[in-house]
């Protein structure tokens, strides 16, 4: 995760007048778009939804209209029913058959433990020799956690874990919530290397994550008994306020508005709360930041049609803040807002004149340790890090819903391999953990030092 002092200006654009056309599953308007809104021979420019219109093939397109948010208006189609793998009008989209609960969604609800995870924590332990770390090791198994869906592959999972859920609930009468990330924006992770998604923008990317939101969608309209609480893709939204200067984040900047708001309109039908993720106090929490991040994330609420089941943000995300430190740490220097709470403080008011749902949870299942990072911008398997408060609703804030575990902790950040296709820079720092595996695959070293560090302890 990257830390910037301040936003960066955006420079006026001036449309470009090109003569070739944009190519099949190429990108042909959206608010903001600037580039060329025909499209090649044997396609018809698409609206998707306010940020998004794309060349598909003609021969699946239904009738046509003008497409508005064009300076140049072409022949465009705007589907009339939503179907999987593309993006119907506002006016199509499925609207969720119940009315959330106006309370903490968390409340009254057992979390249903990752499986995968445990299974995980299960065999880490098994390695460890010393009989007092390995049952703090053991432990962990019992701490709940998200379940990252990062790959399209995986979201069968998501229904034979929503089974489980629902047979426990079952037999027990307790009701049961499911939590999931759902991460897998095409040209993802765009300020950064290690976690590198699927789907390309370019390859008909756009699409290919609406028929992964549906996938899952499909899945949980399965099990309406089980609560789904959901973060919408860590790192994206908060990339938009601050790194647009990189030409990737500015290449994706329509294709994330676009996918956020499918997410947020299907997985809404559906009921599942969600959190956007809101990066953290040291990235979208400087003073200079806070009003456009919130004016970013209420356009794109209110673009989606105002889903009544986004509930708010999920912050620090796979970071190491103190949801509130006792001092601030030394990197935080220069801004007023040096842990999570007082980033919650500040952003809230701003959210609710925005019009945008002003609720919150806290990732602090890698928090256990503060002063550990040479820069504030260090996010990489930092050395030192400890596991931090256990997912509670006492939070001590009426603003935070939930003290969570979003990151599966003993998960790698990210290889520190500089020949790896997906090494980043950030993985190489002398504060970041080595040798490390690559994103997403076991650490067991930095499992083990998660536990030894653990505060409070396991």
């Amino acid at each position: 995760m990257l830390k910037f002092a301040a936003l960066l200006s955006l420079a006026s654009l001036i449309p470009a007048f090109v003569e070739a056309a944009s190519p099949v599953w190429g990108q042909c308007g959206g608010q903001g778009w600037t580039g060329d809104t025909t499209c090649a021979s044997g396609s018809t420019c698409v609206v998707s939804n306010p940020y998004y219109s794309q060349c598909l093939p003609s021969s699946s397109n239904p009738t046509t209209t003008a497409n508005p948010t064009t300076a140049n208006p072409t022949t465009t189609v705007r589907p009339t029913t939503t179907s999987a793998g593309g993006g119907g009008s506002s006016s199509s989209v499925p609207q969720p058959t119940t009315t959330p609960d106006a309370s903490n969604p968390f409340v009254g609800y057992q979390i249903y433990l990752s499986p995968y995870y445990a299974s995980e924590v299960q065999a880490a332990a098994a390695q460890i020799t010393d009989s007092t770390l390995k049952a703090k090791a053991a432990s962990v198994a019992n701490i709940p956690t998200f379940t990252w869906f990062d790959v399209i592959a995986k979201t069968s999972q998501l229904g034979t874990y929503l089974a489980d859920a629902d047979a426990k609930a079952k037999a027990s009468g307790q009701k049961y919530l499911v939590q999931i990330v759902v991460y897998d924006l095409p040209d993802r992770d765009c300020a950064a290397l290690a976690s590198n998604g699927e789907f390309s923008i370019a390859d008909n990317g756009l699409n290919n994550y609406k028929n992964y939101i549906d996938q899952l969608v499909a899945q949980i309209k399965k099990y309406p008994n089980v609560r789904v609480v959901a973060v919408i893709e860590p790192d994206s939204l908060a990339n938009l306020v601050t790194n647009l200067n990189v030409a990737k984040c500015a290449g994706a900047q329509q294709a994330y508005q676009a996918g956020v708001t499918y997410a947020m309109q299907q997985l809404n039908a559906v009921g599942v709360y969600m959190y956007l993720d809101a990066g953290h106090a040291g990235w979208l929490g400087w003073p200079a930041n806070l009003t456009p991040a919130a004016q970013l994330f209420s356009n794109l609420y209110k673009s989606a049609g105002s889903p009544k089941f986004v509930r708010g943000l999920a912050t620090n995300v796979a970071n190491y803040n103190a949801l509130s430190a006792a001092t601030p740490d030394k990197v935080t220097q220069g801004n007023p807002n040096y842990d999570e709470i007082h980033y919650i403080n500040a952003l809230a008011p701003v959210l609710a004149s925005e019009g945008f749902p002003a609720h919150f949870i806290v990732d602090q299942g890698r928090s256990g340790q503060q002063g550990i990072r040479d820069q504030w911008g260090d996010w990489c398997n930092v050395v030192n890090a400890g596991f931090g408060t256990r997912p509670t609703t006492n939070t001590g804030s009426s603003l935070v819903d939930a003290i969570v575990w979003v990151k599966p902790g003993g998960e790698c950040d990210g290889t520190s391999n500089t020949s790896a296709v997906r090494y980043d820079a950030h993985c190489g720092l002398n504060d970041a953990a080595k040798p490390a595996p690559e994103a997403g695959t076991w650490f067991q070293s930095y499992f083990e030092t998660l536990v030894k560090n653990a505060s409070p302890s396991l």
